[in-house]
């Protein structure tokens, strides 16, 4: 890898000879690591397998480990904005360009169009927010209890709804329409509504994560056990506490790779921190999976599900309670709620687009009516000077 790179940045620079464009380095290396994601194919099969699984969710059950997968695709983010770069690069032949060629006509790019800009790039950041909802809703259907698997759903909606308005947002839309005269500094008072409610959201979004990792996926926060929680596996407990400071933290940062690139966003990351927020997502992610595993492990054992015997009721002497089983919600039931859940989110989603949509044209229509009566005035101290 490093030995590619580097001789794609002295065939760029022109410090080596440059028999074939630069962009055959490159090329190499991806074509290195795709044999890598699928050789060798009896131990990749399964991670193929359950990543087929995620992508057909809610039509494929909701297992354990597909939510696991599923859960680092939501940290991936940035990760798959970079792929579908690499893939539409490759794909459209630019890798054949010679270097000065690419500079120069990098305007008229696949990576300013409208396509690329305004549809694949919101859809990578809002199908692995999509997935694992539907994953909390199929949870739902299959196990018919409201708790966690609502309250999670609750959290990927408000995720959405964070990358909805960055993709919509009226400050976006003004800027990608080019209306930005220099000297004027109107722009900023754009969407201040939206502005106040999109931060609102996003830091509503961020805690609410933040909570859900240290209280559900880990099991830690309880009072009782001083901040943490019971039957620890780890030595040191003190790492306990630096994995729930960084989580919060990096908990804020993760949802700002939520935000599509150049929305506009007050807190939105400037494009060269983009590689420490990936490196610090994964790292983050890295915890979170060593400590989802343990909370795992102790929520299976005290379930009995480490050992092949699963004890009876009659040999416990312990006596089911059957009063409330009448009470189970019933499959229609549990349907009409994922698809009222659903239809909300869906509703909540194009509600939020359509008014941004109107707020930015409405913004734009003010902001070029303000540009023409400033030139009109320019006329008439002109005639006023003649």
């Amino acid at each position: 890898y490093l030995i590619i790179i580097l001789l794609y940045y002295k065939s760029c620079i022109g410090s080596i000879p440059s028999f074939f464009p630069s962009g055959w380095f490159p090329f190499v290396l991806v074509v290195y690591t795709i044999k890598c994601l699928v050789t060798p194919w009896r131990i990749r099969r399964g991670l193929w397998g359950t990543i087929k699984n995620v992508l057909l969710s809610p039509y494929e059950p909701a297992t354990f480990f597909g939510t696991y997968v599923a859960d680092v695709f939501t940290s991936m983010v940035k990760i798959w904005q970079d792929l579908a770069w690499t893939v539409c690069y490759f794909a459209s032949g630019n890798f054949l360009d010679r270097q000065t060629t690419f500079f120069s006509e990098q305007k008229e790019h696949w990576q300013a169009s409208v396509a690329y800009v305004n549809v694949l790039i919101p859809l990578i950041c809002l199908l692995p927010i999509w997935f694992r909802l539907m994953q909390c809703l199929r949870r739902y259907h299959d196990t018919r209890l409201r708790w966690p698997n609502l309250a999670n759903a609750a959290k990927y909606s408000l995720a959405q709804i964070v990358t909805l308005f960055g993709t919509f947002h009226p400050l976006f839309m003004f800027n990608n329409a080019k209306m930005r005269v220099a000297g004027h500094n109107e722009v900023n008072d754009v969407g201040g509504m939206f502005q106040v409610f999109w931060v609102s959201i996003f830091i509503c979004s961020s805690v609410y994560s933040s909570c859900w990792d240290v209280f559900m996926d880990w099991g830690l926060g309880r009072v009782e056990y001083k901040g943490l929680g019971p039957r620890l596996m780890f030595p040191a407990i003190w790492w306990y506490y630096v994995a729930i400071v960084v989580d919060v933290i990096l908990r804020f940062l993760w949802v700002t790779s939520l935000v599509p690139p150049d929305s506009g966003a007050q807190f939105s990351l400037p494009n060269y921190l983009t590689s420490a927020v990936m490196a610090l997502e994964i790292l983050r992610r890295t915890v979170w999976g060593f400590l989802r595993l343990e909370q795992e492990h102790r929520h299976n054992t005290e379930g009995y599900r480490r050992v092949d015997f699963v004890p009876l009721h009659f040999n416990t002497g312990h006596e089911h309670d059957r009063a409330g089983a009448d009470k189970i919600n019933k499959g229609k039931g549990v349907l009409g709620e994922v698809l009222t859940i659903g239809g909300l989110v869906i509703v909540v989603s194009i509600g939020s687009i359509i008014a941004a949509q109107r707020q930015g044209m409405e913004e734009s229509e003010l902001y070029t009516q303000h540009l023409h009566e400033e030139k009109l005035h320019a006329l008439l101290a002109d005639d006023d000077d003649l």
